[in-house]
């Protein structure tokens, strides 16, 4: 009887162990990133072909911007807090990334094309990183942008120069050759950005 409960304990173990190898094979993920990313990222494709104005006056395109590594920020340079503050850590994340041989390109898209201008942008830019990209362009080209990467922007009616704007506040991770990798909120520091975009450069 006790030979009988051992092989019946020995199969169920093995049924256990069968169902548990199937369960993980069957939701195995072809993601090379899985390891990268802080949780599941979802809402279908972000980022694509844009067409905007770089801090020289050129029309340039998504080509020409993202050769690199790039982190992408939607904001605008009248803000009064969050978005330097969110620029302050895509920076901050960028040196930290340099300091380990990595080299990655902060990017600005400007929500306010109407205020930000190139020349603008170009000593806003100066003043937050050396390499850092600011583009702006008419609204229907800043519009174009801000659907591609399912970002948002909204204009606070004040009847005055001094209106604000509503935005998102994600700051997009895009790879040459793969696209968009990832999005950072604003809680995450810019040593833990730093830390995940390390991951995704080694895997890439």
């Amino acid at each position: 009887m006790i030979k009988v409960f051992a092989g019946a304990g020995a199969l169920s173990l093995f049924a256990l162990l069968a169902g548990t190898a199937w369960y993980v094979v069957a939701n195995r993920t072809d993601d090379p990133f899985e390891q990268c990313r802080a949780g599941q990222v979802a809402g279908g494709a972000i980022g694509g072909p844009f067409e905007l104005v770089d801090e020289t006056g050129a029309t340039v395109t998504d080509a020409d911007i993202l050769t690199k590594p790039s982190l992408i920020y939607f904001g605008y340079g009248f803000c009064p807090d969050v978005c330097p503050l969110d620029n302050a850590r895509n920076a901050e994340a960028v040196d930290i990334l340099e300091e380990r041989g990595l080299e990655v390109q902060p990017v600005f898209i400007t929500i306010d094309p109407g205020r930000d201008t190139p020349e603008f942008l170009a000593e806003y830019t100066e003043n937050l990183h050396p390499r850092m990209i600011g583009l702006t362009g008419s609204q229907s080209q800043v519009d174009a942008a801000v659907r591609a990467y399912k970002a948002y922007g909204k204009k606070q009616e004040s009847g005055d120069e001094y209106y604000l704007m509503d935005h998102s506040t994600f700051t997009y991770l895009m790879l040459p050759g793969t696209g968009f990798a990832d999005f950072f909120r604003r809680e995450v520091t810019s040593e833990d950005m730093a830390n995940r975009v390390a991951c995704f450069m080694g895997e890439s």
